[in-house]
């Protein structure tokens, strides 16, 4: 397994420089899943029209839509959970950034423990403008195998949204958890349950 850690600070990458960190990081590994969280959903099918994949997966993510940008839908669509937007600010230069760790805590890692919230949320990085204001370039998402992940009680994309997203741009049902926005964090061994059962 290689977790890969995007440009997210850097004001200069796009999402296609993050396509490419994702390249390069998996070297000649064959038989890949690429597993994309919130935001790295639309980095992931760029990744996989640059070099074989086998599958890919959309981990409670924004998922891609062609010609527009994550900002332009999350304004414009009902996609955020109510109470999400407005805890971040922006900075002169573009980059959103979380200036409240409570908040974060709350809003991303509810339902971790105490330790690994604080852990988590004292590491979130700004992230820069770029790729989430650029239209995603693609027409379509690659024709690959493909599976959806949402959890039930996100507190940042509705799972509404993600349930009819999953059908009409992926063309597959969730795969859905319990739990919130991080799985990662906060129920591993089902998060890897399910990744294990896709790969």
């Amino acid at each position: 397994m290689v977790a890969v850690e995007l440009p997210a600070a850097d004001a200069a990458v796009g999402l296609t420089g993050y396509a490419d960190t994702i390249v390069a990081a998996l070297g000649d590994a064959d038989d890949v899943v690429l597993v994309g969280h919130s935001l790295g959903g639309a980095s992931i099918p760029l990744a996989a029209g640059a070099r074989p994949v086998a599958h890919l997966v959309f981990l409670c993510a924004l998922l891609p839509e062609p010609g527009r940008s994550v900002t332009d839908r999350y304004t414009t669509d009902d996609v955020l959970v109510p109470g999400f937007a407005g805890n971040t600010h922006t900075r002169d230069d573009g980059a959103s950034v979380w200036s409240d760790p409570a908040a974060a805590g709350r809003l991303l890692y509810h339902d971790c423990s105490e330790e690994d919230a604080a852990f988590a949320a004292a590491r979130l990085r700004p992230q820069a403008a770029a790729p989430r204001t650029e239209r995603w370039p693609l027409d379509a998402i690659p024709p690959l195998e493909r599976t959806s992940i949402l959890c039930r009680d996100e507190r940042c994309i509705r799972p509404a949204w993600s349930r009819r997203m999953s059908l009409e741009l992926l063309g597959v049902e969730c795969v859905e958890l319990a739990g919130g926005h991080s799985p990662f964090l906060s129920r591993p061994a089902e998060l890897a349950g399910a990744l294990c059962r896709v790969a």
